[in-house]
């Protein structure tokens, strides 16, 4: 079976490859519509599906296509995707500074005819930030292409006080639920 991600992330791609060590990535260029009037968890999914389902709409249906989206939702349920200036990504840590947030990760399954959705959710507690570790964290350049402006593989692990479920699926792709569900997909 041939097997396409539907995303631009390397980090989803690595993970991708402990379960495929060989698959083809084809972004989908899909427009993200964060604005979408919807709750969090239905929002992750539906830009999954956009990014899945424009993918496959472009191959032929015998291929398997993973579209994957994350968001980070504040403790006041504001959806945070990648920041899109320097300000926009210092609001965001300060608003995530010594709280709780949740990270979903939104996963389409598309091929065959078929398609199979899900999410995950992983909660995140950050130490309290003050103004300089935000303009340190800042001038390494790791905020502007993650959800949340950080990453939790990176430096942005030193922010993190705690997480509860998945750690992966702060990364980007929660790799061991989306083996199960893929086995479950081909058996369908």
């Amino acid at each position: 079976m041939r097997v396409i991600s539907a995303s631009r992330s390397p980090r989803r791609r690595e993970l991708l490859q402990w379960i495929f060590p060989s698959f083809e990535a084809i972004p989908s260029g899909e427009p993200e519509d964060m604005k979408k009037p919807v709750p969090p968890e239905e929002l992750v999914q539906f830009l999954a599906r956009q990014k899945a389902l424009g993918v496959a709409s472009r191959l032929p249906e015998d291929c398997l296509v993973i579209g994957c989206d994350t968001i980070v939702v504040s403790p006041e349920e504001g959806v945070f995707g990648i920041p899109g200036s320097r300000e926009e990504a210092a609001d965001m840590l300060n608003a995530l500074s010594g709280r709780v947030h949740r990270v979903l990760t939104g996963v389409c399954l598309a091929g065959n005819g078929k398609r199979r959705e899900f999410y995950e959710e992983t909660k995140v507690e950050f130490y309290p930030l003050s103004p300089e570790e935000i303009e340190e964290y800042l001038k390494t350049g790791e905020p502007f292409d993650k959800a949340g402006a950080y990453g939790i593989q990176g430096r942005g692990g030193l922010l993190v006080k705690g997480i509860e479920g998945d750690f992966y699926n702060v990364v980007g792709l929660p790799v061991a639920r989306l083996k199960r569900e893929i086995l479950q997909f081909i058996d369908e």
